[in-house]
């Protein structure tokens, strides 16, 4: 029998904020190899609850364990070059080139990410390698956040985290970065767990969504469970609305 802990594991994890509770002692465990999106309303507690796994944000009870140690007890520098983290912002340095932005997170750790790296990591996101020399002022949203990519997988990471990574970003673009971040979760075999406001996009993306609401974990279920209608009455709101678009474009579409 399998003993192996969970790559990812929140224990009773609470976070306040003097009087405002933004995560209400949320327990669940993310499998190595699982793509999981986390969903609900702005304010649910969903972006605090990611934070905790890299440390930006500390826990007032509870853990947060990775690959079963304590967040809190690891190196920083160790656990960042474990967790690649794509910003909501997207969050590249402007004074630096796309290459230097890339080659970070390495660098802070004390190694150097040499070029022919930056350029199979510029490649892996779709871009040309000659876009290392470029500064991000010179790239598309598209383009700055495909280099926000590239920047979370330099140190190989074990685990992706993102926070609303595409919300910025047209919906076409939106949909082809979101299907290049899946691939990549596979090709790569991370461990992925996305933060989104967009029920169709993590139900589109990931095997498995986790429901926010005031702080608390209230679904968490696969995408066929929560479209089957189960998940509870939260979850079942937030899948309603993809759902009834779909319905108004197929109406319209009938009556063309």
């Amino acid at each position: 029998m399998d003993t192996a802990p969970p790559l990812l594991r929140f224990d009773g994890v609470i976070c306040r904020f003097g009087e405002v509770t933004a995560v209400d002692e949320v327990s669940c465990d993310i499998a190595a190899g699982s793509f999981a999106a986390m969903v609900g309303a702005s304010g649910s507690g969903k972006s605090t609850l990611l934070k905790t796994v890299n440390t930006l944000v500390a826990p007032t009870g509870g853990r947060v364990l990775f690959a079963g140690e304590d967040v809190g007890d690891l190196p920083p520098a160790r656990l960042r070059r474990r967790v690649g983290y794509v910003f909501q912002g997207i969050g590249l340095f402007p004074h630096m080139s796309v290459a230097e932005n890339i080659a970070i997170g390495p660098r802070l750790a004390g190694e150097k990410l040499p070029p022919a790296r930056i350029a199979e990591l510029l490649e892996l996101v779709e871009l040309d390698p000659a876009y290392g020399a470029r500064m991000p002022d010179e790239l598309s949203g598209g383009q700055r956040q495909r280099v926000g990519v590239a920047r979370a997988l330099a140190g190989e990471p074990e685990l992706l985290i993102m926070d609303e990574p595409f919300g910025a970003l047209d919906p076409v673009t939106r949909d082809a970065l979101g299907r290049k971040v899946r691939e990549l979760h596979d090709t790569l075999g991370l461990t992925t767990v996305m933060v989104t406001h967009d029920m169709a996009e993590a139900l589109l993306l990931a095997d498995r969504v986790l429901v926010m609401d005031r702080g608390a974990l209230v679904a968490d279920a696969t995408p066929q469970a929560l479209l089957a209608g189960e998940g509870g009455a939260v979850a079942q709101r937030l899948v309603r609305v993809p759902r009834e678009q779909a319905e108004k474009l197929a109406a319209m579409e009938l009556r063309s």
